[in-house]
């Protein structure tokens, strides 16, 4: 994390963790107050509080959130027991910039997502203009929270699993990255198969468009169904999910050099057999958020093919029974705070 991200982060994350402190430790505030979202440790539930909006400091921008959207990395945070204002996946428009980040691309009311932000299920967030892009009008900023962790990623996993048009993609995991990567996929003129153990979230891939969706868990013939449809196996599978069953389902249904391509984060290390990689059974890759520079890309494919994240409109005062519903497994689609 560079320096001005850090400071960033602090601003937008490092409140005091008791509820109604509303000090900022770490930057100037304009004095006007917002509504925050944060996760209470003590409590174990997640507080509403008024805390002063921030100034931006050097290289920053001010940005007005239009949408944010929670992620499983804001469980995994809760679960590490931390104090946190939740959401890292943010969309909105710029409201003031920092004089040393004048003239950099930017202007006052542009529409504009951005990564590397800890904390946006608040009303306002202080972002590094380096990390920020403008979006294209065909992207609606206010359900476009999303593409800014999920359908960066998704982008990255599907352009990296060195596919051609026609070849067969395995989709593991059907939830929100799962959804986004099957539209990415099929503009893309590729075969997706969406496996799952939830029927809903397998629906609303096949809705997007892919070719077969099965039950990992109801149907017991899956992986001899998948062969058969696909002769002989994917050409790679993507897997979102964070189980260690979903894995260990992947070399299967792989053809002969395939790629498994690691997105989903289990809470232990992914058993991987050393003499299927030494034979050249397949090869295992892995993707993320990565770096700002490479979310053109994605952004432009995303726009160009009006690729929109399904979501789930919310309120901010939801975002409690939005955490449950993601540990529960319930969430279907995206889950979006409007602001």
């Amino acid at each position: 994390m560079s320096a001005s991200v850090a400071v960033a982060a602090d601003a937008n994350s490092q409140l005091s963790p008791e509820a109604g402190n509303t000090n900022i430790k770490s930057a100037e505030t304009t004095g006007f107050l917002m509504r925050a979202g944060r996760w209470n440790p003590k409590q174990q539930k997640v507080i509403i509080e008024n805390v002063p909006i921030p100034q931006p400091g050097p290289n920053q921008f001010l940005v007005k959130l239009a949408s944010a959207s929670l992620c499983h990395s804001d469980i995994m945070a809760i679960d590490a027991g931390q104090t946190a204002t939740l959401g890292h996946e943010g969309a909105g428009f710029i409201e003031s910039i920092h004089p040393s980040a004048e003239g950099k691309g930017f202007e006052v009311g542009d529409k504009i997502g951005f990564l590397y932000i800890i904390g946006c299920c608040f009303e306002y967030a202080v972002v590094d203009y380096p990390n920020c892009i403008k979006l294209p009008e065909s992207i609606d900023v206010k359900t476009a929270a999303p593409i800014f962790c999920a359908g960066i990623t998704a982008f990255h996993a599907v352009d990296s699993s060195e596919l051609a048009a026609g070849d067969w993609l395995a989709i593991v995991g059907a939830g929100g990255l799962g959804q986004i990567a099957t539209q990415i996929a099929k503009a893309r003129g590729v075969k997706v198969v969406a496996i799952d153990i939830n029927d809903d979230t397998l629906e609303v891939c096949k809705q997007q468009g892919a070719d077969q969706v099965y039950n990992s868990k109801t149907n017991k013939n899956y992986i001899d169904e998948l062969k058969q449809l696909t002769t002989g196996g994917c050409k790679a599978a993507c897997v979102f999910s964070n189980a260690q069953a979903a894995y260990a389902g992947v070399p299967p249904i792989l053809r002969l050099g395939g790629v498994m391509m690691i997105v989903g984060l289990p809470h232990d290390n992914v058993p991987i057999s050393t003499m299927d990689l030494a034979l050249g059974r397949y090869k295992v890759k892995s993707e993320s958020t990565s770096i700002p520079k490479r979310m053109k890309k994605a952004v432009d494919f995303l726009g160009e093919h009006r690729i929109q994240p399904e979501v789930q409109l919310r309120k901010l005062e939801d975002l409690n029974d939005m955490v449950n519903e993601m540990r529960a497994g319930t969430a279907t689609k995206r889950m979006l705070v409007a602001f």
